[in-house]
């Protein structure tokens, strides 16, 4: 089973919503700015220039500006990434938060 996402718009805001499975690995990658995630459901752990942490539901986590991060689901979680935009096209969010790193 894949991770599935659904994408919350609001004024200057985005929220992605990401249902991942059991012994899913989200892909690394880094942003030029911090931002929040939430672990509304679940357990995870994050990978980041910090080493690796167990995080269990609920919890908000910041993840810092220009540090590679992976997100994996030892159980079934409910993740959001929390970012300041004006984009409001799914098709182009990912492209416009993570270009220029």
């Amino acid at each position: 089973m894949m991770p599935a996402i659904v994408h919350h718009f609001s004024d200057g805001l985005y929220a992605k919503e990401t249902f991942i499975p059991a012994n899913t690995e989200l892909v690394q990658h880094k942003h030029s700015y911090a931002h929040l995630s939430i672990l509304a459901q679940g357990s995870v752990v994050v990978t980041s220039n910090d080493g690796m942490k167990i995080v269990h539901a609920p919890a908000c986590i910041e993840i810092k500006a220009g540090e590679y991060h992976s997100v994996e689901a030892i159980t079934n979680v409910v993740w959001y990434c929390i970012h300041a935009t004006d984009e409001k096209d799914s098709s182009k969010v990912d492209e416009v938060l993570i270009k220029g790193v």
